[in-house]
Formats: structure tokens, sequence, C-alpha cells
């Protein structure tokens, strides 16, 4: 597919490559090396992606021409930003990068900003080759592709999306920016890669980044045909976790956090979910009832509130999924 007006021709398969900063680094260079070869040639990373950069900087040193690298920052400040940027092309080990984009900061930047005069005097000096931006704001999204600064946008997209999110991928096919989806899995959430690589084959303008850990997660996309298209099924399992998510739950994009109390609101907002979607054995450990036990701390600061892209209404999110948690553990609620 074309990726909007930076007129790259990427595989429909793109890698998103934060998964990989939690395996060592013999482990993900044998994934990298399996996607490269089976013909995934755009990578996503970040700075913010602890040891990732570095991982995909030793995997494709020698076919580095070959692929598209994309990194981001979360730099506010022109110092920061160029700071980051060295760091990524050292870590990647290369001299420019194809794509970079601004990394869910706190505003958009604008024709005239410190920071867009950074990012353009980069593409200037042929580091980066292309501008993007990622946010989780619908309002900093259409900001951003309105700017003109813009050549490609990432947002969350996935099958759980709604008439915002599809109008949104349709703004960017009328103005030529490419569309980068993050979270095709729905944070994790969603269980049917299938359905999801078939919804995302409706859209000759989005590249979805599949965010990948394991060989088997890789293997599974691979073994999809290029042109698979929703049937019946795969429709019913589509409007079956719509009807079980729908709008009001924890994505696990960590933005709400750090919490001033230590609860960690990416797992506890949204463990009712998990207990349900997934084997529950490993979250009925005793560490993970101690950590489920913090949200009792929760003193309604509503810090969380403010930062979370989805506008979550969160203290009630964590009580709501603490008291359910309890009673899967006593056996008053059976799964």
């Amino acid at each position: 597919m074309r990726l909007g007006k930076t007129n790259l021709e990427v595989n429909k398969i793109g890698f998103g490559a934060l998964p990989i900063q939690r395996r060592n680094m013999e482990d993900s260079i044998e994934i990298l090396h399996r996607a490269y070869e089976s013909g995934i040639d755009f990578y996503d990373t970040a700075r913010f992606y602890t040891d990732s950069e570095e991982k995909l900087g030793r995997a494709f040193e020698d076919v580095r021409e070959n692929i598209y690298l994309a990194s981001k920052t979360a730099a506010e400040t022109p110092e920061d930003f160029w700071s980051d940027l060295e760091t990524a092309l050292k870590e990647l080990r290369t001299d420019y990068l194809d794509l970079y984009q601004h990394h869910n900061i706190s505003f958009c930047p604008k024709e005239g900003d410190e920071l867009a005069k950074a990012m353009a005097e980069a593409k200037e000096e042929g580091l980066i080759r292309h501008i993007g931006i990622t946010t989780h704001k619908i309002t900093f999204a259409h900001e951003a592709i309105e700017s003109g600064l813009y050549e490609t946008l990432q947002y969350p997209f996935s099958y759980l999306s709604g008439e915002e999110e599809l109008k949104l991928v349709e703004k960017c096919k009328s103005l030529d920016v490419g569309f980068i989806a993050m979270k095709a899995m729905g944070g994790g959430l969603l269980k049917n890669s299938k359905a999801a690589y078939a919804f995302m084959n409706q859209f000759d303008n989005v590249l979805p980044i599949w965010g990948i850990q394991h060989m088997s997660e890789l293997e599974e996309f691979l073994s999809y045909p290029c042109d698979l298209t929703l049937d019946g099924d795969l429709k019913a399992i589509i409007e079956k976790d719509k009807s079980e998510l729908g709008d009001d739950f924890c994505r696990g994009c960590g933005y709400c956090m750090p919490c001033p109390e230590d609860i960690n609101i990416s797992m506890c907002a949204r463990m009712s979910l998990w207990i349900r979607r997934f084997p529950t054995e490993p979250y009925l450990d005793e560490k993970t009832q101690q950590i489920m036990k913090k949200t009792e701390d929760c003193i309604e600061c509503y810090a969380c509130v403010d930062n979370c892209p989805y506008e979550l209404e969160i203290p009630r999110l964590l009580k709501e999924n603490y008291e359910d948690y309890k009673n899967v553990l006593s056996g008053k609620t059976v799964i």
C-alpha cells in the first residue's frame, strides 16, 4: 500500500516494535529476521520503548536500505528533540529515519512552533525523510492533519472503533495523510487476529502496525492471505466483541500513569475484561491480588482522568473492577 503523501510503498503488515522490549536480544533478532524474510518492511519503534530501537538496529544494520524505519520522540523542547533523534539514529545504526513522529505529546506542534521548526530542520538536513505525529486524542488528530505539516498520523484504530474514527480515516485519505493504526488488537483485548486483519483490509489507506512479541504471533499474521475479507463468521465475532466491550473500557495505553498512589491503573481498570477474555490463572495469583488491592488506596485525585485520552471515569472503573475481582476470587461470581 501507499502510505499517503510520503509515497512509501509498504507491506500492509506493519511491525509494531513496542512488545519486543520485553524479549531478550537473541529472541528479538530472531523474530525481526523472520519478519524481514517474510517481506515485512515497515517497523515502528520509539525512543520511549527502552531497548526496542537497539534491537532493530542490531537486526537490520546490514539490510537498512531494504526497510523503512519509523521512530518517535516524546520531546517537548528542541533540546530534548535533538537529543532523542541523535540517540535514535545511534541505536538504530542508521544515518536517517524514514519517518519521525511526535509521540503523543501534550500539544500539536504547528507551523512556527520551535518544535515544528526542529522537525523541519532535521528533514532539511536529511536526518529524517518524513514527518508524522501520534496521538490518542481526536482533537489533536484533526489539528495535525489540517495543519498540512504532517505526512502521517498514527492513531488507535481497530474493529472496536466508532464513527469518529472512521471519519478520521476518510479525512486522512482525502488529505493524502498516511494513516497508521496503532492498537489494532484493542490494546490486547481482542482475541481474534483474523477478524482484526480482515477488518483492516477494508481500508486501502490504513497501515496497521501489529504489536508482536512472540514468533507465534508473527506466524499468525503471516498465515493470512493478503486479500482476506470479512465473511459472515468474522463479522459475527466483531459484533460480539463490540457488544461485550462497548466504549467504556481501558485500552491499556498507560498515559494515565504514574499514579500518585502507585496503583497499576492499566491493569486494575480492566481486570474484569482480562479474566474473562483470557485464561484466568495468571491473574488470580497472590501477586496480582496485591496489585488489585492497591486500588483501595485511590484518593480520587482525578489526575488519571485528566491524562486519559479516552476521558474514562477511572476511579469508578477501579472500584468496579476490584469489586468484581473479589467476587471472582471468593467464588461469588463464576466465570
